[in-house]
């Protein structure tokens, strides 16, 4: 049994087909399914039920497929730890982002991380901080960038605070308020919004603050993205409650400084559940990089 026929079946599980399997891993189908095929007769019992247009897994290939991914990734941990006590970072990194960090230029930061560690792959996944810190405390990705309100840090992981700023109202170019210094949060409690999802973290610092204040508002727009809110703002339709330096970025949009407004905290957030060296590399870097 070798690791590749341990790979071709994984692959053949995941995509559901030997075709798309064998695109996957830069093999042609032939070779591959000869691979599963050898590796059946090994094992005595059928790892996956085919016929000319479909593929199933068997009770036997799900048994073989969990041990298969556990041997995969010992292997490649291996790897990388052997890498690294020589001195190598290798490996991947899976970095998960908010899509209005601000803490931290990603583009630089990953610019010089590959500079430093040329064998590392790196995949990003951008989402929700809920949704991001979930993925670290399942070890589905190794450090997360947040967003979320004031109050206790990420629970379930290690973190380390970042930044901590007030947003900003965006309005658009017709807006009565635009150039105006500096507004009290009562003045926008009139106003339409658009924000992020109900119960969300990036929807959650604007409603504690009108809480805070008791102060209550029409959310007429809900969306998943800020750039889709500052659409929103740009057509005249709500005014949105967000991170300064992405108000600034956006053409079209002012943004006012809030007396009372809602803050955020942004934070850096990993595992120290066996993290991989390359997480650790990472780490090192925005430690060296913050002020």
């Amino acid at each position: 049994m070798e690791l590749q026929q341990m790979r071709y079946v994984v692959a053949v599980a995941e995509t559901g087909s030997f075709t798309r399997a064998a695109e996957r891993c830069f093999v042609v189908q032939s070779a591959l399914s000869h691979q599963v095929a050898a590796l059946e007769r090994e094992l005595g019992v059928r790892l996956f039920a085919r016929t000319s247009r479909r593929v199933e897994i068997t009770a036997a290939g799900e048994s073989f497929l969990a041990s298969a991914r556990v041997a995969l990734d010992a292997a490649e941990r291996a790897g990388v730890e052997a890498a690294a006590a020589a001195g190598r970072v290798r490996g991947a990194l899976r970095l998960g982002i908010i899509p209005t960090v601000t803490a931290l230029d990603v583009p630089a930061a990953l610019r010089r991380f590959r500079s430093a560690h040329p064998q590392v792959t790196v995949s990003l996944r951008v989402d929700a901080s809920d949704a991001l810190v979930a993925a670290v405390r399942a070890g589905e990705s190794d450090v997360a960038l947040l967003g979320l309100p004031e109050g206790p840090p990420p629970s379930g992981v290690r973190s380390r605070e970042l930044l901590r700023e007030r947003l900003v109202a965006a309005v658009g170019p017709d807006h009565p308020l635009r150039g105006r210094a500096r507004i009290d949060l009562a003045v926008l409690a009139d106003e339409t919004f658009g924000d992020f999802p109900a119960g969300s973290p990036g929807r959650a610092q604007s409603d504690r603050a009108f809480a805070a204040a008791g102060l209550r508002r029409e959310v007429a727009f809900e969306a998943p993205t800020s750039e889709v809110l500052l659409g929103l703002v740009r057509e005249g339709l709500a005014v949105a409650m967000l991170p300064e330096g992405v108000v600034a970025a956006a053409d079209g949009v002012a943004a006012l400084p809030v007396t009372r407004g809602p803050a955020r905290v942004q934070y850096l957030a990993w595992s120290d559940l066996n993290p991989r060296p390359a997480a650790l590399a990472f780490l090192d870097l925005v430690a060296d990089a913050s002020p």
